[in-house]
């Protein structure tokens, strides 16, 4: 289970680096604090159409290399790339315009490779894990999930602690970015190629005969479409997409505000340009880390409730505390308790969905489910980063107000949980 799930602590290590930077990136660049939510609408919504068709296809494929691996390696390559080009879009000569224009297409770019890495990973659990081992191994995918979000998270801070410049002229990213993504990708490729070459995925016979899946009969069948597939998706599907659906939009919120807002209150400056402002964009990569850790943490212990649908309320509920306390905490290190406590909530929504989900499901059209089922993740963050202005607005302009909002929508989220029927 380990040899499956290694390469996604590379991808994520990528992932983070996107997620802790992409708004300090564009503000660097020069772009409006009520803007920023729009550009998160870009990552959400490659995922949204990318990884519906990775998982069909992938159904569908058989080579050397697998079914799934083949997708999460070219993923990756291109993942790689984009990543040397995204923290130079300020570095090329060209207007605030063109750079930002440059910024969106690698940012676009760099989510839909991501997202093509990303999914194969969990479908390789749906295809090689038998149904008592499968919260194990999802568990493990979270563990390497933080741990490599706390790598990607912590880079910018190391490399300033190490003297590599950490300002840099008006419209460019610090170098202390830069390198954090030039070493993520080498990281990712390292981890890649350990899980590419380690796991070799059953053959298509073999594969048919863990999952029950008859051949001869499915020689016959006319096989569905996504859509029909949809209309027949189990009612865990929807059920578990409605938590998720106010736990991403609550996430998406946190990391497109909280460089701002931690500027603010801790730094006491909303100046992009200033030293501050730089410091608390470091300072947002040590705080996410924290709550990697906590999350961490807190997937050894979702194991030990008896009721799966219990871990996933009380979790919800804990980090809708640590989400409303980073509104009333203004010191760097207090801020430590608030983001363990959203680490909690985030354990959770790595873990619980989709072992609820698998566990409902056959594995004759897995890969293509856990595609529509990642649309549960991206439509809230498209719909959250489309409203975040207005939002930003209705609660006064203070980018800290919108943890206030966040807290709200994984209340909700708890709340939701009572839908959820477990198999």
């Amino acid at each position: 289970m380990w040899n499956i799930s290694f390469g996604f602590f590379g991808v994520q290590i990528a992932y983070s680096l996107q997620n802790a930077n992409i708004s300090r990136i564009f503000a660097t660049l020069g772009a409006d604090p009520h803007d920023l939510s729009f550009f998160w609408i870009l990552p959400p919504l490659m995922g949204l159409l990318v990884q519906p068709l990775v998982g069909s296809f992938s159904d569908r494929t058989w080579c050397r290399l697998g079914r799934r691996i083949p997708y999460l390696f070219l993923g990756s390559i291109i993942a790689i790339l984009v990543m040397c080009m995204l923290p130079n879009a300020g570095n090329f000569g060209l207007t605030v315009g063109g750079a930002m224009i440059f910024g969106l297409i690698s940012l676009m770019l760099l989510d839909t490779s991501i997202n093509v890495a990303m999914q194969p990973f969990k479908m390789l659990v749906g295809d090689m894990v038998n149904e008592e081992q499968k919260g194990q191994a999802y568990s493990i995918q979270s563990f390497l999930c933080n741990a490599g979000s706390l790598v990607g998270y912590v880079f910018p801070f190391i490399f300033a602690w190490l003297g590599i410049a950490n300002t840099a002229p008006e419209g460019q990213v610090p170098d202390t970015v830069k390198y954090a993504f030039y070493i993520g990708s080498a990281i990712l490729i390292l981890c890649v190629l350990f899980t590419t070459f380690k796991v070799k995925e059953m053959p298509p016979k073999e594969y048919a005969e863990f999952h029950g899946i008859d051949l001869e009969k499915k020689k016959d069948e006319k096989r569905p479409g996504m859509f029909t597939l949809l209309a027949k998706a189990p009612k865990t599907f929807w059920t578990v997409g409605l938590v998720q659906f106010f736990c991403w939009a609550a996430f998406l919120y946190m990391w497109t505000y909280t460089n701002g807002a931690i500027a603010d209150t801790v730094w006491g400056t909303t100046d992009v340009a200033s030293d501050g402002y730089q410091e608390a964009g470091n300072w947002v990569g040590i705080l996410f880390a924290v709550q990697a850790i906590g999350s961490v943490l807190w997937a050894l212990v979702i194991p030990k409730f008896r009721n799966i649908r219990t871990a996933y309320v009380v979790s919800l509920v804990i980090g809708a505390v640590g989400f409303a306390s980073v509104f009333f905490i203004h010191d760097q290190y207090l801020l430590f308790i608030s983001f363990l406590l959203i680490g909690v909530a985030w354990a959770a929504m790595l873990a619980i969905p989709f072992t609820l989900l698998t566990n409902s499901l056959s594995g004759d059209h897995i890969g293509t489910y856990l595609g529509l089922f990642n649309g549960t993740i991206c439509l809230p963050q498209i719909v959250a980063a489309a409203c975040g202005g207005f939002v930003l607005k209705l609660v006064g302009g203070a980018q800290v107000s919108m943890f206030l909002v966040a807290a709200a929508f994984l209340v909700l989220g708890s709340l939701s949980v009572y839908f959820v029927k477990e198999k």
